[in-house]
C-alpha cells in the first residue's frame, strides 16, 4: 500500500493529508476518518433489544457506557457474517452519540491525500453508496470512506425489526 501509518497529529502537519481507521465488511475495505473513531475493540457480549431495527444487533457495555451495537453488514445490505465468526467494534462518535459498528476485520490506520477522493461507483449497492463519502484508490486497494453519520443512521432503512418481540 502506498499510504504509510504515521504517528497520531502527525496528518496536521500536512495540508491535505487524512488519516483515515480501515476495516473490512464482506471484502470491501472501508475507512472512516479518525476525527469520528473513538476506539476499536475486539467483540464484545451484547444484549438484544427487542424490536430494535434488524441492524442493531444490541447494546454494549463500554466502561458504564451503554453503546448501541449496528452490524454494518445489515446496514449496508451486505450478507450476514457466517456462523460462529466474531464481529470487531469500530466505536464511533456520530450526532453527539457513541455507537458501535460491528465489522469483519481491522486494518491499520492509514495517511491518505483527502484531494485523491474520486465518486462512489454506481456497481456497488445503494446501500453502500449512500453511506459512502466517496472512494480513494491506494496501490493494490480501492478504499471506500465511509460517511459516520450516514452509516449509523437506520431510519432511513425498510421498517424490518430483529430481536425479540
Amino acid at each position: 500500500m502506498s499510504a504509510v501509518a504515521h504517528a497520531p497529529g502527525h496528518a496536521d502537519a500536512h495540508a491535505g493529508i487524512r488519516q483515515y481507521c480501515t476495516f473490512w465488511v464482506d471484502g470491501l475495505f472501508f475507512g472512516l476518518d479518525v476525527e469520528w473513531v473513538q476506539e476499536v475493540l475486539r467483540y464484545q457480549q451484547m444484549t438484544v433489544v427487542p424490536c430494535a431495527p434488524e441492524s442493531v444487533l444490541g447494546l454494549i457495555n463500554l466502561r458504564g457506557q451503554i453503546v448501541t451495537a449496528l452490524d454494518l453488514r445489515c446496514r449496508l445490505g451486505l450478507p450476514p457474517r457466517a456462523d460462529g465468526v466474531l464481529p470487531m467494534n469500530v466505536i464511533v462518535r456520530s450526532r453527539g452519540e457513541v455507537v458501535s459498528l460491528l465489522v469483519d476485520d481491522i486494518g491499520e490506520v492509514i495517511d491518505t491525500d483527502a484531494r485523491d477522493l474520486q465518486p462512489t461507483p454506481a456497481n456497488l449497492p445503494t446501500t453502500v453508496q449512500d453511506a459512502v463519502l466517496g472512494v480513494m484508490p491506494l496501490a493494490g486497494a480501492i478504499l471506500l470512506v465511509l460517511d459516520a453519520d450516514r452509516a449509523v443512521d437506520v431510519s432511513t432503512l425498510a421498517d424490518s425489526t430483529g430481536g425479540t418481540p
